[in-house]
C-alpha cells in the first residue's frame, strides 16, 4: 500500500511548479550576458552561493566570471542570465535621450534587475512592489551594483502610501497592467503624475475573447477576465483574476491623460494571448 504521506509525482510537479520545491540552476558556466559586478565578483563562491540561498529568487545575472547571481524560477522559466539592460530600457534611452537626467517611477520591481539598469541610466529611481520578498531582493540586488534606489512597498490594488511620491518624468510599467484587477482606474490615477513619458509592456485581450464588463468600475470598459494564482506564486497578481483591456480602450486611457504621440513599438503573440509594448510622450511636458 502507498504511504499516503508521501506526495504523488503530479503533486510534486504541482508543488514544484508553484515554487514550494525549489531546486538550484548551475552556479557557474555561463557565457551569455555577463556583466561586471565588483561588490559580487569580491566573494568567494561559497559566499555567493550562500547569498543565493537566503532568499527565494526568481531569476539571474552573472559577473564576469559567469558566476550566478540569484537563481532561476525553474529548468523552463527564467532559466537563463538576464540581460542587462534589457532592450525595452535601451528603446527607452532611444526615444528620451535625457533619460540620464530624468526621474523614473517603477512599478513592479519585481527582484530588481530592470531597477538596476534604470538607476544606471537615470538620474533618480523609485521603484515599488506588493510582495516584500521582492522589495528585499531588489534592495539587494542594487546594494551589490552600488546602487541605491527609493525601495517600497505599494500594492497597486490599493491606496498609494502618502509617504510615498510617484511624480516622476518617466514611468516603467512593464509586466504589471494584465496583473491588476482595476486597470483602468489604476491608469487614471497614475498617469496624470508623469511628465514627460510612459513606457507600457501589457497583455491585452485577443480579438476573439469573450469579454465581461463591470459598470462599477474601470468606466464600465469591456475586459477580458484572466484568472490568476494570488499572493503566493512570485510571476502572479493579488488577486484571483485580473482584467486585460482591448488595445483600443487602452489606448483611448493613455489619450485621455494627455499622451500624445503614442507609438506601438510591439504587438506580439505570447504563450498566454497578445501582448503590446507602447511608448507615448505628454503633449505638453511639465
Amino acid at each position: 500500500m502507498r504511504n499516503l504521506l508521501w506526495p504523488t509525482l503530479s503533486r510534486i510537479k504541482q508543488l514544484a511548479k508553484r515554487g514550494f520545491i525549489r531546486r538550484e540552476a548551475a552556479f557557474s558556466g555561463y557565457r551569455e550576458h555577463r556583466i561586471s559586478i565588483p561588490l559580487i565578483e569580491g566573494l568567494p563562491d561559497s559566499e555567493l552561493r550562500r547569498l543565493n540561498q537566503l532568499l527565494p529568487w526568481n531569476a539571474f545575472v552573472v559577473d564576469s566570471s559567469g558566476r550566478r547571481f540569484g537563481n532561476w524560477t525553474n529548468s523552463t522559466k527564467r532559466n537563463k542570465p538576464q540581460e542587462l539592460p534589457d532592450y525595452r530600457i535601451a528603446e527607452l534611452q532611444k526615444r528620451l535621450p535625457e533619460l540620464s537626467e530624468s526621474s523614473v517611477l517603477e512599478l513592479g520591481c519585481f527582484e530588481g534587475i530592470h531597477t538596476v539598469a534604470l538607476c544606471q541610466h537615470s538620474k533618480k529611481v523609485v521603484a515599488v512592489d506588493a510582495r516584500v520578498e521582492h522589495i528585499a531582493k531588489t534592495i539587494i540586488r542594487c546594494a551589490f551594483f552600488g546602487l541605491c534606489p527609493t525601495v517600497g512597498y505599494w500594492n497597486l490594488e490599493e491606496e498609494c502610501p502618502s509617504h510615498l511620491d510617484i511624480q516622476c518624468d518617466v514611468l516603467h510599467h512593464v509586466g504589471v497592467l494584465y496583473h491588476l484587477r482595476h486597470p483602468v482606474d489604476h491608469l487614471n490615477f497614475v498617469l496624470p503624475n508623469i511628465r514627460k513619458l510612459l513606457m507600457l509592456d501589457t497583455h491585452i485581450a485577443a480579438e476573439n475573447a469573450t469579454l465581461h464588463q463591470d459598470n462599477h468600475s474601470d468606466q464600465g470598459v469591456k475586459f477580458f477576465k484572466y484568472r490568476e494564482a494570488g499572493r503566493e506564486a512570485p510571476f502572479a497578481g493579488m488577486e484571483d483574476y485580473a482584467k486585460w483591456l482591448r488595445l483600443e480602450d487602452l489606448i483611448r486611457v493613455i489619450e485621455e491623460n494627455g499622451f500624445s504621440d503614442i507609438e506601438i513599438a510591439e504587438n506580439r503573440l505570447e504563450r498566454n494571448g497578445p501582448r503590446v509594448l507602447i511608448f507615448a510622450k505628454r503633449k505638453n511636458p511639465q
